[in-house]
């Protein structure tokens, strides 16, 4: 029997990567996601990252089963012609299934409730220490609670994000709403926006925001040579100004970290008053709005302006330990340039990524995302199963000689400012050198 399919080759596939001209492959079918891009749940920016290309891995791991039957009405009509599925690829999908098959992604046990309660708690104790003690050590320690809320409150909308912790998407984008802008201040949006970029795109230098901090980080030299941004849009242009802050980065790193929730609300407030189409702007803003109501008002009941002062940067202090961990899962970890490749997820996953080792009673102060490695490769799994799926994981990179990281939260420290030491060194070096050529 004559095969009366039609082919393209990747070549001619990853032609189709313009604005107006998007396709993608999913297990060898060509699809054109030109005008769905503008209302994928997900976002524009995962599907342009991934144009062009054969994209099944990526596909499998944001998705479940019951998104193929909507690739239908996309299908192209033409198939890969050297469509091929490395052994990589092949155990991943398979490991996939069998999750699926056992229900993994739709059990999440109930660490949702308890981490509610947790948050509730939290929340009541910092609220009452605020508004009925005169103890300057009392409203510190609230300070405290609220910063150790603030941390919990993130994991749950960082969930919320990945799959429904709700019984409906209705209500799943209250919790989101809820958690993110109303309680930490910070957009669900904006979060989705850098998050999803930044799990399709793992790493890339010019393509991953969670690693374009210029002008106070750099974590390769490779940002020396003013990257283009392809997230931003802009140049990461490393100035003189840039050129003195990285110098010595190793040492501003912790303090940095600890007001770095400054720089989250206002990136919140630079998307939502952005030009940029934001899904659900107005339950957003609304959301913020909240927020920046209810937070400066606590504050206000303080007796004076020196417990007022002390007591937002002893709740931003404390909350500085989840920024510390989210960049000491990448930030030591390998990186590129140049976009992401949908035909290599698992390796680029395991690359880019570093699990923090720690005791079965501290996940809860980690929200399963110590466990880096595994929630990028299944982002769509509960953290309650990450501590299972591990040793399988770690057979599986094993099988395949792909590194797999796990360090202490004290290791990691030492890799991370290693690796922002290095950079500096090599940025002090073209500081002097700009210095002495121009007096």
């Amino acid at each position: 029997m004559s095969d009366d399919k039609k082919y393209i080759t990747a070549e001619e596939l990853k032609t189709h990567n313009k604005q107006d001209d998007l396709w993608i492959s999913i297990q060898g079918k060509c699809y054109n996601v030109t005008d769905w891009v503008k209302e994928h749940p997900g976002g524009d920016i995962p599907i342009r990252s991934l144009a062009g290309q054969e994209a099944t891995d990526a596909f499998i791991a944001f998705h479940p089963g019951t998104a193929y039957k909507y690739l239908d009405k996309f299908f192209t009509g033409y198939y890969l012609k050297d469509y091929e599925v490395t052994e990589v690829s092949k155990d991943y999908r398979k490991l996939c299934t069998d999750f699926a098959k056992a229900g993994m992604f739709d059990k999440k046990g109930h660490g949702v409730i308890y981490s509610l309660c947790f948050v509730t708690l939290l929340m009541s104790m910092s609220f009452c220490g605020v508004l009925f003690s005169n103890n300057f050590l009392v409203h510190m320690l609230s300070g405290a609670l609220l910063g150790l809320s603030w941390m919990q409150i993130s994991y749950l909308g960082h969930d919320s994000g990945h799959y429904l912790i709700m019984t409906t998407r209705g209500f799943n984008k209250l919790a989101q709403i809820l958690t993110g802008n109303c309680l930490t201040g910070i957009s669900i949006a904006w979060w989705k926006w850098t998050h999803n970029a930044h799990h399709v795109a793992c790493n890339s230098l010019d393509h991953d925001p969670d690693l374009q901090h210029l002008p106070v980080f750099a974590v390769s030299t490779r940002f020396f040579k003013s990257l283009n941004s392809r997230f931003y849009e802009r140049e990461l242009t490393f100035d003189s100004l840039a050129k003195f802050f990285v110098s010595y980065q190793h040492f501003t790193y912790y303090p940095i970290m600890c007001v770095a929730r400054v720089n989250l609300f206002v990136q919140t407030f630079l998307l939502l008053f952005s030009k940029r189409k934001v899904p659900d702007r107005a339950l957003n803003i609304l959301g913020i709005l909240v927020f920046w109501t209810w937070f400066p008002l606590l504050v206000s009941t303080l007796p004076n302006w020196t417990e007022r002062v002390l007591f937002v940067l002893i709740s931003f202090c404390v909350t500085s330990l989840q920024h510390i961990q989210f960049t000491l899962n990448h930030f030591a970890a390998d990186v590129y340039v140049g976009q992401p490749e949908g035909n290599d997820w698992f390796e680029k996953q395991t690359s880019g990524t570093i699990d923090i080792s720690c005791s079965t009673w501290m996940d809860w102060f980690y929200g399963g995302l110590q466990f880096q490695l595994e929630h990028h490769l299944f982002p769509r799994l509960p953290r309650c199963h990450l501590r299972k799926v591990s040793p399988i994981v770690q057979d599986l990179c094993k099988k395949h000689n792909l590194p797999y990281r796990s360090l202490s939260f004290y290791e990691a420290n030492v890799w991370t400012i290693r690796t922002l030491k290095t950079a500096a060194m090599q940025a002090r070096g073209l500081l002097w050198e700009a210095v002495n050529t121009h007096g």
